[in-house]
């Protein structure tokens, strides 16, 4: 029996790429392990500690009060874009798979404040939100509201879910899109005969546009939960690296900035900066395996 050639035209075609992969991500992901094993002993030489610096991080109250902080104030920065982006992206993806009229021109609206940069949005919704002279006042004057109107970025119990609707509103034409694309691949036919049956819209969404879909929703899910456990931009850009007021919209993208490159007249830590950041990755691959073991259960119940 003849043997196939080894298909070099592969490794030619692949090897710039996983070079480039290999060089930007996945040697620094190493290397930033490899410092969060390691410190400096009295003497100023870098020595290696195992995992001494994450017992430090977990069970030291200067190191663990603000960790925990940040991240429960991260769940919850990612529960608002699960809970309202995500079905509200879905909902706007229904209506312009309908076909209606000037869908463009709506996809194009809700889009635009994703490509915008995050600088400019940040700074945009200061202005707005300033509670002196921003316009905030007058729209809630108009519409009778103006007694709510308060410093929604000064106030600790009101930071964290403004900066996280703000997020919402850029990010939300991104699972707009993906749903979109997912709902116009399902054919004409199935859903025209759905209807002939006397299927309601209703019906027809949650019969079949729903369950043709949930694998994007499942990727959707998982993007949402890999982007929001990585942020950084916005907070910083509209509260800086303390993320205020009193750390109130800190989260762990911030909280790893002050730790390794420090702040005000803080030095930076490299070794416990690092250190954060090898949980941030044990936290999104935790969940990435979550949504994979799961998404492999639902396939060989399928299956069966």
């Amino acid at each position: 029996m003849k043997r196939k050639p080894f298909p070099w035209h592969v490794v030619v075609f692949l090897a710039p790429a996983v070079a480039i992969y290999s060089l930007f991500m996945i040697y620094p992901l190493i290397d930033s392990l490899i410092l969060s094993l390691q410190n400096k002993d009295p003497d100023g030489a870098v020595v290696f500690v195992g995992l001494q610096n994450y017992q430090t991080l977990f069970s030291s109250e200067n190191w663990s009060k603000p960790f925990w902080n940040a991240f429960w104030n991260n769940i919850e920065f990612f529960l608002y874009h699960m809970l309202i982006q995500n079905p509200v992206g879905l909902l706007l993806a229904v209506l312009l798979a309908s076909r209606i009229r000037g869908g463009w021109l709506y996809r194009t609206i809700i889009f635009t404040p994703t490509i915008l940069s995050v600088v400019i949005v940040g700074f945009v919704w200061r202005l707005v939100l300033n509670p002196a002279w921003g316009i905030s006042q007058g729209i809630l004057d108009a519409v009778g509201l103006g007694n709510l109107n308060q410093p929604w970025l000064g106030l600790e119990n009101t930071a964290l879910p403004t900066l996280s609707l703000i997020s919402v509103w850029q990010n939300i034409g991104i699972p707009m899109m993906l749903f979109l694309a997912a709902l116009i691949r399902i054919p004409d036919e199935l859903l025209e005969a759905a209807r002939v049956d006397g299927a309601s819209a209703w019906t027809v969404f949650w019969r079949i546009q729903l369950p043709l879909i949930l694998p994007t929703v499942g990727i959707v899910a998982v993007l949402t939960f890999v982007g929001n456990f990585n942020a950084f931009d916005l907070i910083y850009a509209t509260q800086g690296a303390l993320a205020g007021p009193n750390f109130a919209s800190d989260i762990l993208g911030t909280f790893f900035f002050r730790t390794f490159f420090g702040y005000q007249l803080q030095p930076g830590d490299p070794y416990m900066g690092a250190t954060v950041a090898g949980v941030m990755l044990l936290i999104i691959l935790t969940g990435v395996l979550i949504y994979l073991f799961a998404w492999q259960r639902r396939l060989q119940n399928i299956q069966f």
